[in-house]
């Protein structure tokens, strides 16, 4: 199993759409600011059959520091969550 890292992917949208790397890298870019922008504005981000970017509040919790064994407060925070459309499920079945 290989991982896809982001100029892979450029080169993939580069070559399927016939653009040169610099605009496809921009048009990735793009897209990806977009989507933190919204989701800091707390915005839901949809791609229909693709997924949903949203997100989500964690409660404040206390831990277990695990190196001294003792307890931690973790304060509450907002966390980005991804949530796969119909159609992504289906094709990694």
């Amino acid at each position: 199993m290989a991982n896809v890292s982001k100029a892979e992917m450029v080169n993939r949208v580069a070559k399927e759409v016939g653009i040169p790397k610099r605009q496809a890298n921009e048009a990735l870019d793009s897209v990806m600011n977009h989507v933190k922008k919204a989701l800091k504005r707390g915005d839901r981000v949809t791609f229909v059959g693709f997924g949903s970017f949203m997100v989500r509040k964690r409660k404040a919790r206390t831990a277990r520091n695990p190196r001294t064994g003792g307890t931690i407060h973790v304060p509450a925070r907002r966390v980005p969550v991804f949530k796969p459309g119909a159609d992504l499920k289906d094709s990694v079945r």
